[in-house]
């Protein structure tokens, strides 16, 4: 038996460290790594289980190419002709801009920028814009801070104060977890805020429930308390632009008011301000909440709260709602010409159909499965379907793969060659190949490559993995990775380190306006749906198998529109409905229904398939959880 060390590099903020064990070229055991000083010997339950989908019988060996109503089995040479042939006709008939060239995180390996390389240079060609994940968050750090950065996580044991905003460990980042519990150890209080009183509740003094979306309200009246017990920062205007007009936003409302517009008691605000006022303190912000239509402003309004505090740029502190994953890596080696027009991500499906001049007549997708995972589900669907040409590159039938004109079987993490960055770390991996593909399958780069030298362009992609990688990350020898774990060079110990940011001015920017408030529910559809991250599912890749039958909705009793517990029901939107097998959750807030994310569309699976696609308030991110919903009892 051998061990090969490699990383994970699906979409979780951990990029965990591996051990796999290889017994006669297969892997019969996945280890976290017990020296990486994150991963510490522990991996998530998903990726403990993907063994089970390593070996499934599901996935895909051989590419697939549409033949009338069925997806037959073909050769790689026909496949990749088919494909060429078609952009090469697209192209010469309608320019660059009708191919559309779609990416997403389904992999965060760095090397899947060679196929960006390569549409810049083949078009250029159509691609994306806003980010489906992280689009209002990522808006609100660069207006407020000027970049997106953490301090380092291990900084969070120099904190008095945590709390968790939204976020919750124990599915979206368990190697938190240990460092939360040290702090604790330490004398550090935690405060979760979320409408869900999920398993973070376990590791907090305090828990507060605001209504959906209520979030910036809250911000504010913790802010206007600090403000009056003579908490903000004397030097403020030092570091920080726009003050007078946030301490009027701040001002604009008493605590009774903000309080009610969060839909929570004073007595929460005072509790949480007082245990926010224990500095050094940190907001660990999760992604779920600015996934709204005022997204970005509630995670301006923390980004406020943390300067206003002084609680920024100082070891312990910190608004982390992002490490800077990329920083250590040279993009400018996948650039090339701009490309003529963009996509923007949550609104694919009707911005896809209702382009023109050019229309967009074929569609590349690598590491994404859009009509599970973005909003307005049959609509991404029928985009993809209609076109002359869309290729997915998937090792699995996907919901995006079932409506492909072309599906080319890729690598998994256990066969790929890469680097990744994380989002949850400051520290990089390196993705080593621990067993051989299967015959038949091939790495994204090796596909982008086959493709290119078919349309004249091969020199552009040409290289091994190696020497992309060595291109990708100039900086760190890639023997290092053999050593042991590598910080990124790029990252800081503390994030705007001495008040210091990369703005125009040199300052910080408060926020000076408030969004508009969040939606409350209506009688026709009296609560909102909240598709979230589920401990067996990395997005839309379950583990060790997506579970059957319909989707467990949980929701308050009182909420329940006399749906008894364990008892089916129609959960229906302005878009369609889903059948689901009702929980009743006392500890769910009475507007919410819970269920999920990435389930199978053809299955009846898919929450997306009830979510209308909106934007958020900036950063072109999706607004997902303002999809208003009821549930209607099943009659026999």
């Amino acid at each position: 038996m051998s061990v090969v060390r490699t990383t994970c590099n699906r979409d979780c903020p951990d990029a965990c460290a591996m051990l796999v064990h290889v017994e006669d070229g297969r892997a019969v055991r996945l280890q976290g790594d017990p020296q990486h000083p994150v991963t510490r010997g522990f991996l998530c339950y998903r990726t403990d289980q993907f063994l089970a989908r390593q070996y499934a019988s599901e996935r895909l060996r051989s590419p697939l190419v549409r033949r009338g109503d069925r997806l037959l089995t073909a050769s790689w040479d026909a496949a990749l002709d088919r494909c060429a042939e078609t952009l090469e006709r697209v192209r010469r008939e309608s320019g660059g801009a009708s191919v559309f060239h779609y990416r997403s995180g389904g992999s965060l390996g760095v090397l899947k920028g060679v196929v960006d390389r390569f549409f810049a240079h083949f078009g250029p060609v159509t691609v994306k814009r806003g980010d489906i994940c992280s689009g209002g968050g990522d808006a609100a750090q660069l207006a407020d801070f000027g970049d997106s950065d953490s301090n380092d996580l291990h900084d969070l044991l120099s904190a008095r104060a945590i709390v968790l905003w939204g976020k919750n460990p124990h599915v979206s980042g368990p190697h938190l977890l240990p460092v939360l519990a040290e702090a604790r150890r330490r004398g550090a209080r935690v405060a979760l805020v979320d409408p869900v009183r999920h398993r973070g509740a376990s590791l907090a003094d305090l828990v507060v429930q605001p209504r959906p979306g209520g979030d910036f309200a809250l911000a504010m009246g913790v802010s206007r308390l600090l403000r009056e017990r003579g908490l903000w920062r004397a030097d403020l205007g030092s570091y920080c632009d726009d003050v007078e007009a946030h301490a009027a936003l701040v001002g604009s409302r008493g605590v009774d008011d903000w309080a009610r517009e969060a839909g929570v008691a004073r007595a929460d605000v005072e509790a949480l301000a007082t245990l926010y006022a224990e500095a050094p303190a940190a907001i660990l912000v999760g992604w779920g909440m600015q996934r709204r239509s005022n997204g970005a402003a509630i995670v301006r309004a923390l980004d406020a709260l943390g300067l206003v505090t002084g609680n920024v740029g100082v070891a312990g502190g910190g608004v982390s709602f992002y490490f800077k994953r990329r920083g250590a890596f040279d993009a400018s080696v996948f650039a090339g010409p701009p490309a003529p027009r963009t996509i923007r991500e949550p609104m694919f499906g009707q911005e896809v159909l209702a382009a023109r001049e050019p229309p967009i007549r074929a569609l590349w997708i690598t590491a994404g499965n859009p009509v599970v995972m973005l909003p307005d589900s049959a609509r991404v669907a029928e985009a993809i379907r209609t076109r002359e040409l869309s290729v997915v590159v998937d090792a699995f039938l996907t919901g995006t793969a079932r409506e492909a004109t072309v599906v080319l079987p890729v690598t998994t993490m256990l066969e790929d060659d890469d680097l990744v960055g994380a989002y949850g770390h400051h520290y990089l991996g390196e993705v080593s190949p621990a067993v051989e593909a299967p015959v038949g399958v091939r790495t994204d780069l090796a596909i982008v490559q086959g493709l290119a030298e078919r349309l004249g362009l091969g020199d552009v992609v040409a290289g091994d993995a190696r020497s992309w990688k060595e291109r990708a990350l100039p900086s760190v020898p890639l023997a290092r990775f053999g050593e042991g774990a590598v910080r990124s060079p790029a990252s800081p110990r503390v994030a705007f380190e001495g008040r210091r940011f990369p703005t125009a001015t040199g300052r910080a920017r408060l926020v000076a306006v408030a969004p508009r408030e969040a939606p409350s529910p209506t009688p026709s559809f009296p609560l909102f749906l909240q598709a979230l991250s589920h401990p067996r599912s990395q997005c839309s890749q379950w583990s060790p198998a997506e579970p059957d039958g319909p989707l467990v909705a949980a929701v308050h009793p009182a909420s329940a529109a006399g749906v008894a517990d364990g008892a089916r029901a129609r959960l229906t939107s302005a878009l369609g409905s889903l059948e689901v097998v009702v929980r009743h959750d006392p500890s769910v807030h009475r507007e919410v229904v819970v269920v999920p994310k990435g389930g199978s569309f053809a299955r009846g699976r898919s929450a997306n398939a009830l979510t209308a696609a909106r934007l958020t308030d900036d950063g072109e991110g999706a607004a997902l959880y303002e999809e208003p919903v009821r549930l209607d009892p099943v009659v026999d």
